[in-house]
């Protein structure tokens, strides 16, 4: 394997070699886009680019350095942003071909807090089609190639934010969560994705403001690198009624934790999802990997309720606020999921959705119980090796048929429905030779500590090549012919969608 050697920095080690005067915000973005053409067009991670204004922004971070002054935690560091996100001045399309040629005139608030911190937004990361499912591709930019073999999916809907941070093309991106999109592509991609609680990051754009499903969170190749970034943008926001006035220090000085401390439970398939039996071995393997290091590994019944109806109940009515008017106004526009998604939604009744809530809340208290005296739990983050991108979904595991779509995420949807914090390690290769992600979830409001354990975890991960974080081979990207773009149809028209086409090979 071989990179940019700047592009392969973490970003802590970016900063100080800014503080140091070692690099340069400016440099570091050159680098970044050469690395960026060599490699991006193999796996089509980042779709919509705003290099000019990413360079000027480079340039007033490099003279704030040199005078000592930068302008916040992320002063000079690009990132990539998700394309379900909006950002002032850049195409943001939604991976749908209504919004093709949508620029927005204002960021998100999380965005709008990392720019504030002094990250520069580079591009946007592909998604699924309105974020729906577990495999990136849509009809404006086409897929997205896992970086350790691109004829495989990266998982989603995250899946280009994942993918660019497994390649080094940019140290920091942003992602969000229903049932599993921060860390299904994470673990995916060999890199670290953390779902909050629902009141750390504000998330005002939410459909439903009441309804704790979906939650925004960062991404990163380093818990200590994710945590950087989460310091940057959680928060309160008036319009998210869900998130929580807190200390703005709340996540700066994470107490370490000495691993013969942690009390841990596992499961391999909560509460009886189907799991592949090679996925379940390699998670048997992980287990006996850190036993010896830690205070306690005990089995944990993860049987919580009607978790598959519960979360399909709730997925769907969020679907229906958000779609459900426009798929029946311009119907051609929209892929055959969400189109699913809504018809679903429309087919549950009053009675439905308030037993759906009810049953939530069951949920929670037996999973309270659960994970009382516990740091965390433990359970594999995908239930399958990658496959081929050309396959919308997981069809069947371990002799059992997928009854809809998203089915094969139940290992991640269902702690979605605990409302708290989740999070995805990076440990070694699966026997496919893909990487291997090791789900941690925490108790609801328990950010700090899910925390605190998932850096000592990933420092014992790390001890071993086996289950350390595994690297992709860049130089055989560079050399991949898979077209990714093959199913595009309706591409960006606009001057901004064409010079973003273009950018990644013209640098």
């Amino acid at each position: 394997m071989t990179a940019h050697p700047l592009a392969a920095l973490t970003a802590h080690q970016m900063l100080t070699a800014f503080a140091q005067g070692t690099l340069t915000p400016s440099t570091l973005l050159d680098a970044l886009l050469a690395h960026i053409a060599a490699i991006n067009p193999a796996i089509n991670a980042l779709t919509a680019f705003d290099i000019d204004a990413a360079r000027a922004e480079a340039a007033l971070s490099t003279q704030r350095w040199a005078k000592g002054q930068p302008k916040g935690l992320l002063d000079g560091l690009p990132i990539g942003v998700k394309d379900l996100q909006e950002t002032k001045g850049l195409l943001t399309t939604y991976g749908n071909p209504r919004s093709r040629n949508h620029v927005p005139v204002q960021d998100l608030p999380m965005v709008a807090r990392l720019r504030a911190a002094g990250a520069i937004v580079l591009a946007k990361t592909n998604v699924p089609e309105l974020g729906a499912g577990g495999n990136t591709r849509n009809p404006v930019w086409g897929a997205t190639g896992n970086p350790f073999n691109p004829a495989l999916i990266v998982g989603g809907s995250s899946g280009g934010s994942a993918a660019a941070l497994a390649a080094d093309l940019v140290p920091l991106a942003t992602g969000s969560d229903t049932g599993g999109s921060l860390r299904l592509p994470a673990a995916l991609c060999g890199i670290v994705g953390y779902r909050p609680s629902v009141d750390v990051i504000a998330h005002p754009t939410r459909p439903l403001g009441w309804s704790a499903i979906s939650v925004l969170g960062p991404m990163a190749r380093t818990v200590d690198d994710l945590v950087l970034m989460l310091r940057a943008c959680h928060g309160f926001d008036p319009g998210d009624p869900l998130s929580a006035p807190s200390d703005p220090a709340r996540f700066d000085a994470l107490l370490p934790r000495d691993p013969g401390t942690l009390r841990l439970g596992y499961s391999e398939d909560f509460g009886g999802a189907p799991v592949d039996p090679q996925i379940r071995a390699t998670f048997r393997a992980r287990l006996a990997a850190l036993k010896p290091d830690v205070a306690e590994l005990r089995p944990v019944d993860l049987t919580l309720g009607a978790m598959d109806r519960a979360f399909d109940i709730l997925r769907a009515e969020s679907f229906v606020a958000a779609f459900g008017t426009a798929t029946q106004t311009d119907p051609d526009n929209f892929g055959p999921h969400i189109h699913a998604n809504v018809q679903l939604g429309l087919g549950f009744s009053l009675a439905d959705r308030a037993w759906a809530h009810a049953e939530q809340t069951r949920i929670l208290r037996q999973f309270n119980a659960r994970i009382a005296g516990l740091d965390a739990i433990l359970l594999p983050t995908a239930p399958v090796s990658p496959f081929p991108w050309t396959q919308s979904h997981a069809t069947q595991i371990d002799g059992q048929d997928m009854d809809i779509y998203y089915r094969w995420l139940a290992l991640t949807y269902r702690g979605s429905l605990t409302g708290g914090p989740a999070i995805t390690l990076p440990s070694g290769l699966d026997p496919a030779g893909m990487p291997f992600g090791l789900q941690l979830l925490g108790p609801v409001r328990g950010d700090a500590g899910l925390l605190a354990c998932a850096r000592s975890l990933e420092a014992l991960l790390a001890r071993d090549p086996d289950t350390a974080r595994p690297r992709p081979d860049l130089d055989a990207l560079t050399r991949s012919t898979v077209d990714l773009r093959a199913i595009v149809t309706h591409p960006p028209q606009s001057d901004a969608a064409s010079a973003a086409l273009s950018a990644p090979t013209a640098v």
